[in-house]
């Protein structure tokens, strides 16, 4: 194939920017002279991470609209108008012969245009309810690959392709990888051990409810690394002091932390469920509650009903966490099924599955 020309847009959150920059690297993998072009909101945090990956970025002045009324909601048309002239030079200048959208209200802009120049354009839907910006993309998409079954309420079911989501390549064999992980986190390899996450910045509910039982979790043996997250460690630091309890606001060795973990608390971001499907522990799941169109409690759910995880919501926390969690904890039988049932919903090559869609467009279309 002649040079390709890719661009690539999406971002807002980590969720939108860690499947596209693995699209990227496995497009570099097939044809490595492709040139590839991201494109994000210029105050958000993929203007960063996308240069730390390699990849050129530009800029758009767009945000999302706010849920309630506020002056930003006022700009929100004359960013729109901008954001989408903007994109059209981009189009322009660049000449993709393809533009992929992986969410984020950066990608709306970009794709309309693309749509408008006649150029093919493939959606990646991260989770089990799809986002504003992809549901209005979805008419002009020419293939929208998700990571959940069932998408037809939202897409048009002749556009849909099942390739699940973007994960690190590092994750799919941690199981071999558990002697490893103990030494790696000096843990006691005859305690349960649980793993903590709440996202990057953090989660301060889960952080305070950490803190609260962290008697019972001594009482129970059980030790934990706990992951405060980059806003809250600060506050929680000092609670690393203790015997069988590891604080920290980032954990670089995902891989090892999860090869560690006997039992996982954990956010629903899409991105973090599809990790933990691969990796395939027992997982209690503690939506937040602040995120668009309540995605992450939709995105638990959905793998609750398979009778593959836990699922608690936070304003029931204080009465169910005691009585869920320790019992989960004690019944090996449990454990091991919601292991096994999480397992099977795993997708562990979506990347190349979402690179082999891209192909099947470019060959259709040249």
């Amino acid at each position: 194939m002649k040079n390709l020309r890719v661009i690539i847009s999406g971002g807002g959150t980590g969720g939108h920017i860690f499947p596209a920059i693995s699209i990227a690297n496995e497009i570099k993998l097939r044809y490595p002279t492709a040139e590839i072009l991201f494109v994000g909101a210029q105050d958000r945090m993929e203007m960063e991470k996308v240069p730390e990956a390699g990849y050129k970025i530009e800029g758009l002045w767009i945000s999302g609209i706010q849920r309630r009324l506020t002056a930003k909601n006022l700009l929100f048309p004359v960013k729109l108008v901008k954001s989408l002239w903007k994109a059209r030079d981009i189009i322009k200048n660049f000449k993709p012969d393809v533009v992929i959208g992986t969410g984020g209200f950066a990608s709306g802009p970009l794709l309309q245009m693309a749509n408008r120049e006649n150029i093919p354009t493939l959606i990646q839907e991260q989770n089990s309810y799809p986002g504003i910006t992809n549901k209005l993309l979805a008419k002009g998409a020419d293939k929208i690959c998700t990571a959940y079954p069932d998408m037809e309420r939202f897409f048009p079911a002749e556009k849909l392709v099942l390739t699940g989501n973007p994960v690190r390549q590092d994750l799919l064999d941690v199981e071999k990888k558990r002697e490893e992980a103990q030494k790696f986190f000096g843990i006691d390899p005859e305690k349960k051990t649980v793993l903590v996450l709440g996202g990057s910045l953090g989660a301060r509910k889960i952080n305070e409810l950490i803190e609260e039982n962290l008697r019972d979790f001594e009482k129970h043996n059980l030790q934990l690394i706990w992951q405060t997250g980059s806003l809250y460690i600060e506050e929680y630091e000092k609670y690393g002091q203790k015997e069988g309890v590891q604080t920290f606001a980032f954990l670089k060795r995902m891989d090892l932390a999860y090869a560690a973990a006997d039992i996982i608390i954990s956010r629903a971001g899409a991105g973090t469920v599809s990790e933990l499907c691969i990796v395939g522990k027992p997982v209690l799941f503690i939506p937040s509650p602040n995120v668009a169109e309540d995605h992450q409690t939709k995105n638990a759910m959905a793998v609750a009903e398979k009778d593959a995880a836990v699922v608690l919501s936070e304003s029931h926390l204080d009465q169910a966490f005691k009585s869920i969690f320790f019992p989960l904890v004690e019944t090996e039988e449990k454990m091991q099924s919601l292991a096994k049932n999480i397992k099977k919903l795993e997708k562990p090559f979506a990347t190349g599955n979402i690179v082999n869609e891209v192909e099947k467009l470019l060959s259709t279309m040249h």
